[in-house]
């Protein structure tokens, strides 16, 4: 069964950005601390910390786009693979069963697992 996994490039792609994301909040908390050191609204003191809100966001999916860009069990959108070579994640999580039949690819007549040939057009399935 072939299903429709997310590419490791977008994966890499989204750790390189998340990886940005946090650099930028490092950024922001120290020049909103520089710029509201000496403030006189009390209120300003708690700008500085929506950086942490950054930094945190982009750990976060930092570590999911590294395990999603290198792991085996990924997630994914946009590789189609065979079940043999990758199985699909939710399936091994959730338990899903392999299906007992198969549909021949020429006249879409449902095939059983075991029979070597299509008993509507004679052809042979592929797996």
């Amino acid at each position: 069964m072939k299903s429709i996994k997310p590419g490791r490039v977008p994966s890499m792609q989204g750790l390189f950005g998340s990886i940005a994301a946090v650099l930028f909040g490092i950024f922001w908390m120290v020049m909103t601390f520089s710029i509201t050191a000496d403030s006189p609204f009390p209120a300003a003191r708690f700008f500085p910390f929506f950086g942490l809100v950054v930094i945190a966001i982009g750990v976060f999916q930092a570590i999911y786009h590294y395990k999603n860009a290198t792991g085996k069990q990924r997630m994914s959108l946009l590789d189609i693979v065979v079940s043999e070579e990758e199985p699909d994640p939710l399936n091994v999580r959730f338990g899903g069963k392999e299906k007992t039949n198969k549909y021949c690819p020429y006249c879409g007549e449902h095939v059983q697992r075991d029979f070597q040939f299509c008993p509507r057009c004679g052809k042979a399935p592929s797996s």
